[in-house]
């Protein structure tokens, strides 16, 4: 029997770019063909941040559907669903709740780096890491791929199913973090790290014109003054977007580029364009999946719908086996 992979996102309209594409999306269609895939669309999650926006979250819920499709998620081999519309989430939340000591969670890096961004501090915001062992352990996850950042939140989710287990009975399976070399893209502006609210990120949604736009602004070489200069090609952006998106076909072209970018034969501009190329090159199929999926609403509802369905009656019975083995199944 195949393992089961849960991993989800907070729902926004224009919700990933190309940084999610090499750090998360493309290892996702990857493991769709290995494992039994759970993912859920968290607005619940959403809330602990966003409780203001609330009138945001169908369109968001929405967009975030699209992305999945548009890369390459296949509904056939995926579950998709929505976790307000699996309301046993919340239940299960509440009894692993009372088995989490209040110490450990107030420990929760993600928690200070929430707060210093300007959230909150509300209780929902505080309960966050045991939301997500309910998310984790309601459908029975064996694996959640993550970074080593997140890497606490699996734990935490490991340390309450340990926990429940020694209490009541083997209900849950413990679940694993999978811990892959996640890459991360640079931003236009050369900093470290690709991000939505940086103002550096070229997003799937991008046109072809916003792409173009955005690749000639983008940061290079800064001790390259002349087209003629010999310039640096490791740690240059253009040339990581390249490595990272050109196609087998256009791999002799990059690697020519490298050559004559390193000896001052090729400026800036010429690059660039050929970048432009190949990231359109790479986001039309995405852009023409995402357009065939918005004209069907309908579709997507119903991949939406059934993903639901399918998750609450697994839902169900994980909760019905906690309540048992707690004695909670009173008649």
């Amino acid at each position: 029997m195949k393992k089961r992979i849960l991993t989800g996102d907070r729902p926004t309209y224009d919700s990933f770019h190309l940084g999610n594409y090499i750090g998360s999306l493309k290892n996702r269609v990857k493991l769709q063909l290995e494992y039994e895939m759970f993912i859920p669309l968290v607005d619940l999650h959403a809330l602990t941040t966003h409780f203001d926006r609330t009138d945001q979250l169908k369109k968001n819920i929405r967009g975030l559907m699209l992305g999945y499709l548009s890369v390459g998620l296949d509904p056939e081999k995926v579950t998709f669903f929505v976790q307000s519309k699996v309301p046993e989430v919340l239940e299960l939340a509440y009894f692993l709740s009372v088995l989490t000591p209040r110490p450990l969670i107030a420990r929760q890096p993600a928690l200070k780096e929430k707060l210093d961004q300007g959230s909150e501090d509300t209780v929902g915001l505080f309960y966050y890491p045991v939301l997500m062992a309910a998310d984790i352990l309601l459908p029975k996850a064996n694996l959640v791929p993550v970074g080593k950042d997140q890497k606490a939140h699996v734990e935490y989710a490991r340390d309450i199913a340990i926990k429940f287990n020694n209490l009541y009975g083997d209900v849950f399976p413990i679940p694993e973090p999978l811990i892959g070399e996640v890459p991360t893209l640079p931003g236009t502006d050369g900093q470290a790290k690709m991000g939505k609210s940086l103002g550096n990120a070229i997003f799937l949604t991008d046109s072809a014109d916003e792409v173009g736009k955005k690749v000639m602004s983008m940061y290079t070489d800064p001790t390259r003054i002349r087209a003629t200069d010999p310039g640096h090609v490791e740690g240059n952006p253009v040339f990581i977007y390249l490595d990272a998106f050109a196609s087998e076909s256009d791999k002799l072209q990059t690697t020519n580029y490298k050559l004559l970018y390193s000896k001052g034969q090729v400026g800036d501009i010429e690059v660039k364009k050929y970048l432009v190329q190949v990231l359109n090159n790479f986001l039309d199929p995405i852009r023409k999946k995402r357009a065939e999926y918005e004209n069907r609403p309908e579709l997507v509802d119903r991949i939406l719908k059934e993903g639901t369905e399918k998750a609450r009656i697994k839902a169900q019975k994980t909760l019905a086996e906690v309540k048992k083995a707690m004695k909670l199944d009173y008649f």
